[in-house]
């Protein structure tokens, strides 16, 4: 019998901007985003996006070019992620924190072809949020590159003016939107393979995302150029939720739009639960509120603290090629049961593979061979499944490196296969210290340090020693109102709790950890200093 071939009814590509097409006709008239006084429905925002789309073409945007955004969690922020890649263009969120020789790099690098720019007159009447970062950026280039277009986004309390520096109005974001085609017939990929967003990673262990129940309120936490919010935009979308648009985070502005909105979801890295745990509301949660955390594993000590005030904690682990969740610690009912500490322990581990994830498995550095599922072999943690990036934009030698030919991807990430399949990750490869031969995790140090009632941060890196070779040296910062601990109160604190050879030999105090614009703290930094006080003798 002849095989059946393909039609275009059973072949067009999904994509997650038809989600959005999909909100605007079931949740129409339903909120979709709150950010001070601005209010949108899904329709709204399903035709904002579409004008702005059809703006965007008629500049010249054709498909497959790179158009990037430099912004807080606005409003403009989350429509970039459906707009963009409605013209048919490729999505670069880039982090609003990186120094202009670096943001010079990656507009260079991708080819950008037009940068939105967040403009605020509060920061710098005269100057504005981007206004010298992106021109000194630019004046980085060379001579004989052509500079991406520049389009202001501007802050709902800024009052229109003729021009703002070197910046014409007429090309601002709202501008855009205002003269586009609200009937937009948008650019649907070709493919399932096409390419929509280009993000940076940030060389750590984080970026997930979740599931997402019905009609959530969620409120934005999460920068939306990490790892595209680890792909809430288009999460929300799909269930018609609500999205509460945040600037800044602080935990008093946390609290206070919890109880506004009735907020029942959010995400963070650990240090968000911190953050919550160390600045408690004084009044109760309106409601239970599900966050969602990533990075290194949450310290049980803040899960047990954070889960006390109400929220309700759910680990996952991803990563920026992954482009959302692809593990996650999908909790047990039979757990409940457990006390709180080991709940904790529980709920720290990263889990087992989500449902859009193929396979993911633990192997062998030496043999190549899955771990034994003992709790204890270390191995590093390899991926397969249609979420897995491409590769690495224009470096086929990193790209060649993560992604083998045995068909894995190889994360970097060292973890044990537990006997129930979930994973723990113990270290970055690249953090795991070896003192004396012994491999030690930072991971578990750091989760020790943070049991003691003192300390609000802590991050464990090597120091060189020279009779071991290296020995951990913890980083850590302390929570006000208690009694000041000595560095070796600290020290005997981990020597009863751990191997003698795990135990920190170097205890410094800081005020608080150098963290990125995700909240996860800056290991290399911590690295270098370590390196600067020298050997231990």
């Amino acid at each position: 019998m002849d095989l059946l071939k393909p039609s275009p009814a059973n072949s067009s590509p999904l994509t997650p901007l038809g989600l959005l097409e999909r909100a605007a006709t079931v949740y129409g008239d339903c909120t979709s985003i709150i950010y001070n006084k601005t209010t949108y429905t899904w329709s709204q925002t399903n035709r904002r996006c579409l004008q702005l789309a059809s703006s965007l073409k008629s500049m010249g945007i054709q498909r497959g070019d790179v158009v990037s955004v430099l912004s807080p969690n606005l409003p403009a922020m989350y429509e970039l992620h459906f707009a963009v890649p409605m013209s048919g263009a490729i999505l670069n969120a880039i982090n609003t924190r990186l120094d202009a020789r670096t943001f010079s790099v990656i507009l260079h690098h991708s080819e950008s072809k037009l940068i939105f720019c967040f403009w605020w007159k509060k920061i710098n009447p005269k100057r504005g949020f981007c206004r010298s970062l992106v021109l000194e950026a630019i004046s980085l280039f060379p001579s004989e590159v052509k500079p991406p277009v520049l389009i202001l986004i501007m802050d709902d309390d800024v009052h229109p003016i003729a021009t703002v520096g070197d910046f014409n109005l007429d090309l601002t974001y709202e501008r855009l939107v205002s003269i586009g085609d609200p009937d937009f017939k948008w650019v649907r990929p070709n493919s399932e393979w096409d390419p929509m967003v280009l993000n940076c990673t940030s060389g750590t262990t984080s970026a997930p995302k979740g599931a997402v129940n019905l009609c959530p309120v969620y409120l934005w936490t999460l920068s939306m150029f990490h790892s595209n919010g680890w792909s809430f935009p288009w999460g929300m979308a799909a269930v018609g939720g609500i999205n509460i648009c945040l600037r800044k985070f602080d935990a008093a502005s946390v609290h206070s739009l919890i109880h506004q909105h009735n907020v029942t979801h959010m995400c963070g890295a650990p240090i968000v639960l911190i953050m919550l745990a160390n600045n408690p509301s004084k009044e109760p949660l309106p409601n239970p509120v599900k966050i969602l955390t990533s990075g290194a594993s949450p310290p049980s000590p803040v899960l047990f603290q954070i889960e006390s005030l109400g929220f309700m904690v759910s680990h996952g682990y991803g990563l920026t090629e992954t482009n959302g969740c692809v593990l996650s610690c999908a909790w047990k009912h039979e757990w409940n049961k457990f006390p709180a500490t080991e709940r904790a322990k529980l709920k720290a581990r990263q889990g087992t593979r989500t449902i859009g994830t193929t396979k993911v498995d633990v192997l062998d550095p030496e043999s190549g061979a899955s771990v034994e599922c003992d709790g204890s072999s270390v191995g590093e943690i390899v991926l397969r499944g249609a979420s897995i990036f491409l590769g690495y934009f224009k470096d086929p030698v990193s790209t060649a490196r993560s992604l083998k030919e045995d068909g894995w991807f190889y994360t970097g990430d060292l973890g044990v296969m537990h006997p129930d399949g979930y994973i723990e990750i113990k270290d970055r490869s690249k953090d795991v210290i070896i003192s004396g031969g012994e491999n030690i995790s930072s991971v578990e140090v750091e989760t020790v340090l943070y049991s003691h009632q003192a300390i609000n941060e802590a991050a464990v890196v090597a120091r060189p020693d020279e009779f071991w070779g290296e020995t951990p040296c913890a980083f850590v910062s302390l929570k006000l109102g208690i009694v000041r601990p000595s560095e070796n109160d600290i020290i005997e604190f981990c020597r009863s709790r751990l191997p003698h050879y795990m135990v920190p030999k170097t205890i410094v105090f800081q005020e608080s950890l150098p963290k990125t614009s995700t909240g996860k703290i800056k290991k290399f930094e911590l690295k270098n200093e370590a390196k600067k006080l020298g050997f231990r003798y």
